[in-house]
């Protein structure tokens, strides 16, 4: 069972005097408290620290903590640059980078981007499975790659990353095509379903385009994105989170969490909230601390790092009751 946290690498999680250079110190407390990744999020143009410039940053300053995208946005680079920058992460961090991967959302969140980026919205999960194809080739030493979209020939050498193969991939989304691609493509499964019900019902869906496609549920690291907030109870957690969801989104909390998982509540709340998508079959947690400041993001980390033991323990007590 692993337990990760999203690094607050946007501004509207600094506060007003927050300083982003504290970020590697953040994250290398989260390090230290026992977390075991630390994940970033993915922008054409915000105010935020850069993923990948982020990421090279913490690869240095930490010893063991997986290093993850939540998600990265291809579209956004250029696909060969992509896969260099990747692959000396991966270096840097002596193989300890995770890379989730998503084709962005319909709407004011992803469509403009394309736009931005000059590149056609139109077969975006085609282009982003090609992509991924394209950077597993290249990190086997392929010269040459002819898919339908994205076709090079006389690629000079690149650079190859820390493991054979690369670091994993896994991709984010819940819709029945993004399954059924998880299941024949990828390394795991990152998405943030409100109700752990339909994280149960997805995970079965994975898994049996995996089995159709020769593979096998172990080739598949069940992920889940969250909000989490530990408060006094859930009405003043659910306070908190509206502002945050209103900061960082631009919509009330009775919104986003008709769209992503969202736990709050006392230490024992936010504990039951997590272990029912233990329960349901996710592995790695990676945790969106709910807070507009890096103080109360550091106070945040260390109420939900005294709950580690405790969601891990709830893990193998699921498997132990020959759950997922």
């Amino acid at each position: 069972m692993d337990i990760g946290v999203l690094l607050p690498t946007g501004s509207a999680q600094w506060g007003a005097d927050g300083d982003p250079r504290e970020l590697v110190a953040f994250g290398r407390n989260a390090e230290r408290l026992g977390f075991s990744s630390l994940f970033v999020n993915d922008s054409l143009i915000s105010p935020r620290v850069e993923a990948l410039t982020m990421l090279a940053a913490l690869a240095p300053a930490t010893e063991t903590v997986t290093l993850g995208t939540g998600a990265l946005l291809p579209f956004l680079r250029r696909p060969i640059q992509a896969a260099q920058s990747l692959a000396s992460i991966d270096l840097l961090s002596g193989g300890r980078l995770t890379v989730t991967v998503g084709a962005g959302f319909p709407g004011r969140f992803g469509r403009p981007l394309y736009m931005l980026s000059e590149v056609p919205w139109e077969r975006r999960f085609a282009r982003l499975d090609e992509t991924v194809a394209l950077w597993r080739a290249l990190w086997d030493g392929a010269d040459s790659f002819h898919g339908e979209i994205l076709r090079f020939a006389d690629i000079p050498a690149a650079t190859r990353p820390f493991r054979a193969g690369g670091p994993p991939i896994w991709l984010g989304g819940a819709t029945p095509a993004a399954l059924a691609r998880t299941g024949r493509i990828y390394d795991g499964w990152l998405p943030y379903p409100p109700d752990p019900a339909d994280y149960a019902y997805g995970l079965v869906d994975v898994r049996r385009a995996a089995a159709d496609a020769g593979r096998t549920a172990e080739d598949i690291t069940p992920a889940l994105f969250v909000s989490v907030r530990v408060d006094e109870g859930v009405e003043t957690g659910r306070q908190a989170l509206d502002d945050y969801a209103r900061a960082s989104y631009g919509m009330p909390l009775e919104e986003l969490e008709k769209i992503q998982a969202v736990v709050t509540g006392s230490a024992d709340q936010v504990h039951e909230g997590l272990a029912r998508y233990v329960g349901a079959g996710a592995r790695h947690i990676v945790i969106r601390l709910g807070a507009l400041d890096l103080h109360s993001q550091r106070d945040q980390l260390e109420r939900i790092a005294a709950l580690i033991p405790a969601v891990r323990a709830s893990a193998d007590h699921a498997s132990a009751s020959g759950g997922s």
